[in-house]
């Protein structure tokens, strides 16, 4: 069962700065724009419950699939869950990712042998955390602009976590 995309914008990611002399002794042939808004850029988890993931203002119910610029509704419903089938979605993806964090829930859980050897034949890194470490991992990847996604499974234990932005 996939949903469609929610496709999402971040305001605060469309500032620039415009090039001057001083800057860029060539800035009359450079044409730069700095931190525009980009696909796959700047997709943030901001919190997470039991319920499920406020990513970037959009409420996810339930275990999802984080692919910048896009969130999916994944189909897992605990770690056991996650077989060759299920990641299939993270591999079909152009441009390929570089890293895929899984998040497992309350705890770090062992993800079947042939799930991993999967994705490493076509090198994705593979990164299993329990779901708030996830969380924090993704968005530091994201931070960093690696080409990442997150699967995502909310604990089912409240270790509710809130970014609040002051």
């Amino acid at each position: 069962r996939l949903c469609l995309p929610v496709f999402f914008f971040s305001p605060f990611l469309s500032r620039a700065h415009k090039l001057g002399p001083s800057d860029d002794e060539m800035y009359q042939r450079t044409s730069v724009s700095v931190m525009q808004k980009e696909p796959g850029s700047g997709v943030m988890i901001h919190s997470y419950s039991s319920r499920g993931f406020n990513i970037d203002g959009n409420k996810v119910i339930g275990p999802c699939a984080v692919l910048p610029p896009a969130i999916l509704q994944w189909n897992v419903g605990s770690y056991k869950d996650i077989t060759e089938e299920s990641v299939s979605l993270f591999h079909m993806l152009e441009p390929r990712i570089e890293i895929l964090v899984l998040g497992t829930g309350t705890r770090v859980e062992r993800i079947n042998p042939s799930v991993l050897a999967l994705l490493k034949r076509k090198g994705i890194a593979v990164e299993v955390q329990d779901t708030p470490n996830a969380c924090a991992t993704f968005n530091f990847l994201t931070n960093e602009r690696r080409v990442a996604a997150a699967g995502l499974i909310p604990p089912p234990i409240s270790t509710e976590l809130e970014v609040r932005q002051e």
